[in-house]
């Protein structure tokens, strides 16, 4: 058992919920709706704890919290992974989505670590660990959280790769886009990027119809408490091409963390502030042109955003946009297929150099994380 979630784990009986599908855009309706749901919940022993791919290797990540502001408290939480055997060529830096947290990426942190990479993968502002301010949501201002936990706690020297899905790829573009100084790949997938023309197309429609529930003040937040793993547990089925691929756990640890006071507000603002972000977005392109950082669009085989998400990124990327498929996976992709994940990762930023000082080569220095060895 992976020590660093033990405090997650909840009991053997488990919560299954019954899930109509809502494809009514009507607030009100989907409110009832879900208030139905809940009263549909049944216990029985959770069918799923054993599938999935099981353990993970977590022997050389460092857990580390770092504070940006007391007046309000902004607390980062991050993982930060690296081997001393091996050559080191870079640093990785992973943005989980909604409703998940830097838990999305446990099957593919050490793979990337092994491959020589420095992996840094936050549980950004107002998700897992970290803490729950009541602003800062935009994504342009947690690219300025991530800035900082970078460049100025872990001394990072020279440019970085950054791979984010689902919201996660909404704040790798906002990173691009207002530090492209700092980028040398960025990797995005599984969203409708605020200000394209995809997301104006998709953002009322019924498949994303979160989107607008989610925006509501105040009303999501008093119908959700308390029925945190039902609503969760909704997207990582309806939105998964295999649903065994997040078990019971997981989603224990999922509805764990959103359980905490104020943290599904928080996963909510993120959605509050998208039309902010979508002016940032067209304003990035209006005054400065498009973005020339080398791009890939990351998606899973059989996504919804299958369809746009390369004709999305050419919107905004000088390019060539790069394609990566992960195959046999849909919107999960570090957790349905995470070896894909991997290869297509390692295969685009190994075509694109970084700039590695000598400290980072030897493992020494203030940004030296590990006295571990590899597990075989």
């Amino acid at each position: 058992m992976p020590h660093g979630y033990q405090l997650f784990f909840l009991s053997d009986f488990l919560l299954k919920s019954q899930h109509p599908e809502h494809h009514s855009q009507d607030i009100t309706l989907f409110s009832l709706r879900f208030l139905i749901m809940g009263s549909l919940e049944k216990m029985e022993p959770g069918s799923r704890n054993t599938a999935g791919r099981g353990p993970y290797d977590d022997s050389c990540w460092v857990h580390k919290t770092i504070h940006l502001s007391m007046t309000p408290l902004v607390r980062l939480h991050y993982i930060s992974a690296k081997y001393p055997t091996a050559p080191q060529r870079g640093t990785i830096v992973l943005l989980h989505g909604f409703p998940q947290t830097s838990y999305q990426y446990r099957y593919v942190i050490t793979p990337l670590a092994k491959a020589g990479y420095h992996v840094i993968c936050p549980d950004t502002r107002g998700a897992g660990a970290s803490s729950h301010p009541p602003s800062g949501y935009s994504k342009s201002e947690l690219a300025g959280d991530l800035r900082i936990l970078l460049y100025d706690h872990e001394k990072i020297q020279g440019k970085v790769h950054v791979v984010g899905q689902d919201i996660g790829g909404m704040l790798a573009h906002a990173f691009a886009a207002r530090f492209p100084e700092h980028i040398a790949t960025v990797s995005i997938g599984e969203c409708p990027l605020p200000g394209t023309e995809p997301f104006e197309a998709s953002k009322h429609s019924p498949l994303l119809y979160h989107f607008d529930f989610q925006t509501v003040p105040d009303l999501p937040e008093l119908l959700i408490s308390g029925r945190e793993r039902i609503y969760l547990k909704h997207f990582y089925d309806r939105a998964a091409y295999n649903p065994q691929a997040i078990s019971q756990h997981d989603i224990d640890v999922y509805a764990e963390s959103y359980s905490q006071p104020g943290a599904m507000r928080c996963g909510f603002e993120l959605y509050r502030t998208f039309e902010e972000d979508s002016q940032y977005n067209r304003k990035i392109v209006r005054t400065r042109g498009k973005n020339k950082v080398a791009v890939m669009a990351l998606y899973g085989e059989f996504s919804f955003c299958a369809e746009y998400v390369k004709q999305m990124l050419e919107e905004v990327y000088v390019g060539p946009v790069e394609v990566g498929m992960v195959r046999n996976a849909s919107h999960w992709t570090t957790e349905e297929n995470p070896d894909e994940f991997v290869d297509k990762v390692l295969g685009f930023i190994g075509k694109h150099k970084t700039n590695v000082s000598e400290e980072e080569k030897t493992g020494e220095g203030s940004n030296s994380i590990l006295n571990c060895k590899a597990r075989l």
